[in-house]
């Protein structure tokens, strides 16, 4: 009997049978994690790992209405949120489920999607976007200079970027990443940097021909994610993002209620046909509930009870 480890580590190639060890492995998408299970990945999220699936969940959640799921989808362990949101925007329309607004985790938000999800579904993508954190304010307090990405004004037409301290970009250069997205890549001369009073705050570049850099999206891309960049940090946007608190009580009573998580069928399509019906199962005890029994308040803890006697 050959154990799992072994198993993951051996290939065969031209060579004959060999070992295959640390960055030699092969992709975990590609990579065999049990030989039960052979559509099965191993993924790690926020530290943990697990050898199997991932379940996404799309809920209705009007707030006087009866929450119901209304998409379901099934991917092996190694894909990203990012790489669904279009996937479950079209699974959606087909069957005329779209929502006008899509509340989601932020895995699930670029500013690519969220143009996508408006232009091709109509929809209205919200979730918070990454931080701006490049070159943030370090170590002078709440009175430390801005020297963020969005500090810097951009000129698309003219292909320039002028900095907080009023220095124009010398280099203009569109490229693209390994994945195939286009980025612009702006430099600013290290003549203009080098004797900036900003330059220990503002960039660490040493090669003696530029000095601070920006790494742009697209126009439109790079536009949508400086108004969002804005707009999560309001009172108003996080008002309406609290529903999404919604999504992990469904996800709780998936785990609690159908085992979701440990599903008995081998292989992608028995699995997903397995989430199915456990989401199949949810909204029958929701419809049951709805038809059956009053809604109750808020529950309040005993600390809460003695605040508001107090």
């Amino acid at each position: 009997m050959v154990t799992l480890g072994i198993w993951l580590r051996r290939h065969r190639d031209a060579k004959g049978v060999r070992w295959r060890e640390g960055k030699d492995l092969p992709p975990g998408r590609r990579r065999l994690a049990s030989p039960y299970d052979l559509d099965a990945r191993y993924g790690v999220k926020r530290g943990s790992g697990w050898t199997g699936y991932k379940a996404h969940l799309t809920e209705t959640c009007e707030p006087d209405a009866l929450h119901l799921i209304t998409n379901v989808e099934t991917t092996d362990a190694t894909v990203d949120d990012t790489e669904m949101t279009q996937t479950i925007h079209q699974h959606l329309e087909k069957r005329q489920l779209a929502p006008d607004e899509h509340v989601v985790d932020s895995g699930y938000v670029t500013a690519a999607h969220i143009l996508t999800a408006h232009n091709d579904h109509g929809i209205n993508l919200l979730g918070p976007v990454g931080a701006d954190t490049h070159h943030a304010k370090r170590g002078d307090g709440e009175h430390a200079p801005d020297l963020t990405q969005a500090a810097f004004f951009v000129n698309w037409d003219a292909k320039t970027a002028t900095c907080p301290q009023g220095a124009v970009s010398a280099s203009w250069s569109d490229q693209c990443k390994p994945s195939g997205t286009p980025i612009t890549r702006v430099h600013f001369a290290h003549a203009d940097c080098a004797p900036c009073p900003l330059r220990s705050r503002c960039t660490k570049a040493a090669n003696g021909t530029w000095g601070r850099s920006l790494t742009l999206l697209p126009r439109e891309q790079q536009e949508v994610l400086a108004r969002q960049r804005s707009e999560q940090q309001t009172t108003e946007w996080r008002a309406r993002y609290d529903i999404r608190a919604g999504v992990e009580g469904t996800i709780s009573q998936a785990v609690r209620r159908t085992r979701i998580r440990r599903t008995p069928y081998r292989g992608q399509p028995k699995t997903h046909l397995a989430n199915v019906l456990s989401a199949t199962a949810i909204n029958l005890i929701r419809v049951d509930a709805w038809l059956n029994t009053p809604l109750g308040t808020t529950r309040l803890s005993h600390l809460a009870r003695l605040d508001l006697a107090a």
